[in-house]
């Protein structure tokens, strides 16, 4: 056994005797966790790949579309979800009637404003068309995004309600678009410059340092762009539920995530 071998068992060792035993069918049954198509699949693929070594095996299944995962969340299609922030599942949970809850968080994933057209959001024209995501949480981000970009001023402390409704100052008549949040690298050939989530921006070749403006220069924005995991009410507190989020928040994850994605998604732990 290597040392990198050893450091491994020792760390999910420890995180398998700090948690209580699972009845032996809940460690037969493969629990179900749902992501968006993207780069948080293979961080779940990789907890995933070390849970099997403790016992617990876990399924991990993507969605194309974001309203998809709470929904089969609440039915009870999948055990966990990760790929949303707190206010994303709020939002959803009180629109939807869904009895969802907030688990520990996972990842950092900061999004930015991209380009294909212009290497300065000073460059952009009057009467340029961006475009943000169509869903009302992250729609708001996007807003606060332009505006932290000198692009819009909205409304003093509409923060994560804000809406285009909600644009104080439009001072280059920009004409903004709202679009489904998949969709907004391919609208990059037809907008001056729209908002990108971490995971489809990663699917694109969009890299985080190549943004004109990006999240993480809005340190007031960390909770929006921090994902947690969910389960319903009802089973938050299941065992092989715990272990498997314990296996994902270990040393041996974090450096997996640190190699892979070299600063465009953080660990959260």
């Amino acid at each position: 056994m290597t040392i990198a071998s050893r450091v491994l068992s020792i760390a999910l060792s420890a995180i398998v005797l700090s948690l209580p035993a699972l009845p032996a069918s809940a460690a037969d049954k493969p629990i179900k966790v749902g992501v968006s198509a993207g780069p948080y699949g293979d961080i779940l693929r990789e907890a995933a790949r070390l849970s099997e070594k403790e016992g617990l095996k876990a399924e991990i299944i993507e969605f194309t579309d974001w309203n998809q995962p709470n929904a089969a969340l609440q039915a009870g299609d999948i055990d966990l979800n990760n790929f949303q922030h707190r206010f994303y599942l709020a939002n959803q949970s009180k629109a939807r009637g869904y009895k969802l809850a907030a688990l520990d968080e996972s990842i950092l994933v900061p999004a930015g404003i991209f380009s294909r057209k212009y290497k300065k959001a000073s460059e952009i024209p009057d009467g340029a068309r961006i475009a943000i995501p169509n869903d009302p949480t992250n729609a708001a981000r996007a807003l606060l995004l332009f505006e932290k970009a000198g692009l819009l001023k909205l409304k003093p402390n509409t923060g994560l309600s804000a809406t285009i409704l909600d644009v104080a100052e439009n001072p280059n008549k920009l004409q903004i678009a709202e679009i489904d949040a998949a969709q907004l690298p391919r609208s990059l050939d037809d907008v001056a410059a729209a908002f990108v989530s971490s995971n489809y921006a990663y699917l694109a070749g969009l890299p985080l340092s190549t943004a004109l403006v990006a999240e993480t220069e809005v340190t007031e924005a960390k909770p929006y762009f921090t994902l947690i995991f969910a389960a319903r009410e009802d089973r938050k507190d299941e065992a092989n539920l715990k272990k498997f989020i314990a296996i994902y928040r270990s040393q041996p994850v974090k450096d997996f995530i640190l190699a892979k994605f070299k600063g465009s998604i953080l660990p959260a732990w």
